[in-house]
């Protein structure tokens, strides 16, 4: 599952964004399940930055939210993204020169309660 935060941030508050991020980017690649991260920049438009992060599957995901180090370094920054979905579960993937692979959904058929 891809999870991606996005912040817009001004010139002046680059850089201590820059430093907090690099502590939550941390703080989730401590946790259990994480696959990888990164922090990424527009090229565009230098206000503009992603956080995104992979993880095995949404329970690790959710379960990582609730790590001291998380909560204390990761959500205060993670609630400063864009307010927008930001948690992608996986539904076709390739490898490079690969094939397609398609997967089905965990989302459960019926709405959610």
């Amino acid at each position: 599952m891809l999870v991606t935060n996005r912040f817009v941030v001004d010139d002046d508050g680059a850089q201590d964004f820059a430093a907090r991020a690099h502590a939550a980017l941390a703080a989730l690649a401590a946790r259990p399940g994480y696959l990888r991260g990164q922090l990424v920049r527009a090229l565009d438009d230098p206000r503009h930055w992603c956080l995104v992060t992979e993880w095995e599957s949404v329970g690790t995901y959710r379960r990582a939210l609730g790590g001291f180090d998380v909560k204390v370094t990761a959500i205060p920054l993670l609630a400063e993204s864009i307010d927008e979905p930001s948690a992608y579960e996986t539904l076709a993937s390739a490898a490079p020169d690969g094939d397609v692979v398609v997967v089905a959904s965990d989302r459960a058929a019926g709405p959610y309660r």
